[in-house]
């Protein structure tokens, strides 16, 4: 018995397209009902409470619109995923509606998690329908996600909901099993059980695709996944879709992995995990030393260099005189006012410029590191 999955309250499932539709495209029926039987029987037998990350939009458009696989063109994804959306829904409304639950539709991209208010309100309109009876069902929005903007795969996106709703559980469902330590499709290879960190799992080769070619995640997003989950303190359990109702009973089925870390703020998750940096700062040796080492805040003294254009508020990347990448931050000033600021104290600045800029470019706050 997993305790962790036998006391969890609120979980977060997330499916894959793989475990919904056919590889021709268009929604398995029967699929997506025994899911829905799974999901319906645990949060109808206790207090539990479900919301469900699923995949499968763009894969179920493909056939309506006479596609014959998922196309690599943005436009041609986003009209999929404007048919199927609306048929993958339908569907678990349908489906839902057998058990008497009432479902509701929440479209997300990158950008919601990076903007402080568009955060919020997510959390507020996820928190609101748990609230009131009803069933989150949570997908990218790919109709309108650019490139720069995109999860890329909803692996991620579940982390990242699991945290928002302050989860204690994420159900990660595929079309595999588990994880293994190795081909699974080859003799000798065994599933791993439990992974209690990165170490356990270090000499394991993953695999980046799934069976099926509908989908974007292979084993490698959900293992990252799995690791910013458990690393925000929610533990997590992968198996497939076929093994739900044992992996929800907390039976030793799938991989479970144990939380690594506790839960940290929200937006020192989206930032680390979700944020696209709008610019890039460089820091002298003395500065990268006291980030990442002394855990302090970036004053403009240590700053030797900027580039791109950004506004206070936006996040952007701490980089040393090597080029590497070693934080993010939210930053206090815009682009255009950083020139004047590098190298000078903010005592010089103050009284130059105003008290307004007596104050940290980034605030050991609203930073997360990259690499120790």
């Amino acid at each position: 018995m997993r305790q962790g999955v036998a006391e969890a309250r609120r979980i977060v499932v997330k499916v894959g397209s793989s475990s919904l539709t056919t590889a021709e495209g268009g929604l398995d029926a029967d699929r997506v009902d025994a899911l829905v039987d799974v999901l319906a029987k645990v949060r109808g037998g206790s207090e539990k409470e479900i919301v469900l990350v699923s995949s499968g939009a763009i894969a179920a458009g493909l056939a309506p619109l006479g596609l014959h696989r998922r196309p690599k063109d943005l436009a041609r994804q986003q009209a999929a995923a404007s048919v199927g959306q609306g048929l993958l829904v339908a569907r678990y409304t349908a489906s839902f509606a057998r058990y008497g639950v009432r479902v509701g539709q929440v479209l997300l991209t990158s950008d919601d998690m990076a903007r402080r208010a568009h955060h919020r309100n997510a959390s507020r309109t996820l928190d609101q329908l748990l609230a009131m009876g009803a069933l989150p069902v949570v997908n990218e929005n790919d109709t309108v996600a650019t490139d720069e903007i995109r999860f890329g795969d909803n692996d991620r996106l579940a982390a990242l909901v699991a945290h928002l709703v302050h989860a204690d559980l994420l159900v990660l469902l595929s079309d595999v099993d588990g994880l293994y330590d190795g081909d699974p499709a080859k003799p000798g290879s065994s599933r791993i059980s439990e992974v209690r960190g990165p170490a356990d799992i270090a000499h394991v080769k993953i695999g980046s695709t799934g069976k099926a070619g509908v989908g974007t995640g292979g084993m490698v997003t959900k293992v990252e996944a799995a690791g910013i989950a458990a690393a925000a303190g929610i533990p997590v359990v992968l198996t497939s879709a076929v093994h739900a109702a044992d992996a929800l009973a907390a039976r030793d089925t799938g991989t479970y992995f144990h939380r690594t870390g506790r839960r940290s703020a929200d937006r020192l998750l989206w930032l680390q995990h979700a944020s696209t940096p709008q610019g890039a700062l460089t820091l002298d040796d003395g500065a990268v030393k006291a980030v990442v080492e002394g855990r302090k805040s970036l004053l403009p003294a240590g700053i030797a260099a900027v580039e791109g254009e950004f506004n206070a508020g936006d996040p952007v990347e701490l980089r040393d005189t090597m080029g590497r990448a070693v934080a993010r931050g939210l930053v206090n000033f815009d682009a255009k006012e950083i020139p004047q600021l590098i190298g000078r104290s903010t005592r010089e600045l103050a009284r130059e410029l105003g008290p307004a800029y007596e104050r940290e470019v980034v605030h050991r706050d609203d930073l997360v590191l990259l690499r120790a």
